[in-house]
């Protein structure tokens, strides 16, 4: 298959890619700069932990196809503080499909909060946001995914091209396995201006001014209808001022 690589953005150009076009990608050699690690091995010893998520048992379309966890952080600097478990929401002009419900999926498991790798994920994203916006407290949640063809067809964006309501988001794939599409599609959100590519590498990352573009994911399908196949990723969101949440 021919595949649409990422733009891929040095990591020295990062903050200015974000403040100039609202969008950028680090590979996999980027990221492990990004976190002070020689290479993505800390990264790699988590990937298992995808095998072990819950089924998402809100999906309004009546989809089998989407395994998560979720949990939230406020991360201050060098400071990086869980929450007590808490429901995930949105408002419906972000997410017209789940938007204005209380959605409760189960926690992380602790063995990837606990990383010494994590903590340093956590604040190398914030200090993206902070550099996008100012340097502040963040309201972090963490969502680990696995879309399968458990379906025939797994949707990453079920919801279709969105916003999150939140300042920055961060889109990294972790495992690609088995299947075709997945295409990622960001848009400005002022602009006709677009860009289509395909995340293909485990631990490539993408960052997102969630108040300057729009984004979206196609839907994959397996290769091999019999052995089926998935696609992974972690998304982690950062808000200023509070975590979203019913009024």
């Amino acid at each position: 298959m021919s595949l649409l690589a990422p733009p891929i953005t040095a990591v020295a150009d990062v903050d200015a890619a974000l403040r100039e076009r609202g969008h950028a990608v680090l590979a996999p050699a980027g990221v492990a700069a990004l976190i002070d690690a020689a290479d993505t091995s800390e990264l790699d010893s988590l990937t298992p932990l995808w095998d072990d998520l819950p089924p998402d048992t809100y999906l309004r379309d009546g989809g089998r196809y989407r395994r998560r966890r979720h949990g939230c952080f406020v991360v201050d600097g060098d400071s990086v503080e869980p929450v007590p478990r808490r429901a995930h929401w949105q408002p419906v002009e972000y997410n017209a499909l789940h938007g204005g419900i209380e959605r409760w999926f189960e926690p992380l498991d602790a063995r990837l909060a606990d990383a010494a790798v994590w903590a340093r994920l956590l604040r190398a994203v914030c200090a993206r946001a902070s550099a996008l916006r100012k340097p502040q407290k963040w309201y972090v949640e963490a969502h680990p995914f696995r879309i399968d063809t458990t379906d025939g067809i797994g949707r990453p964006t079920p919801e279709g091209a969105h916003r999150d309501g939140v300042d920055l988001v961060a889109v990294m794939l972790v495992a690609r396995a088995g299947v075709k599409g997945g295409e990622t599609r960001v848009f400005d959100a002022h602009s006709p201006y677009g860009l289509r590519f395909t995340l293909i590498q485990p631990w490539t990352l993408m960052l997102l001014d969630d108040m300057r573009v729009i984004h979206e994911t196609t839907p994959i399908q397996p290769l091999d209808a019999a052995a089926g196949g998935y696609r992974d990723t972690l998304v982690l969101t950062y808000r200023a001022g509070g975590f979203q949440g019913p009024t």
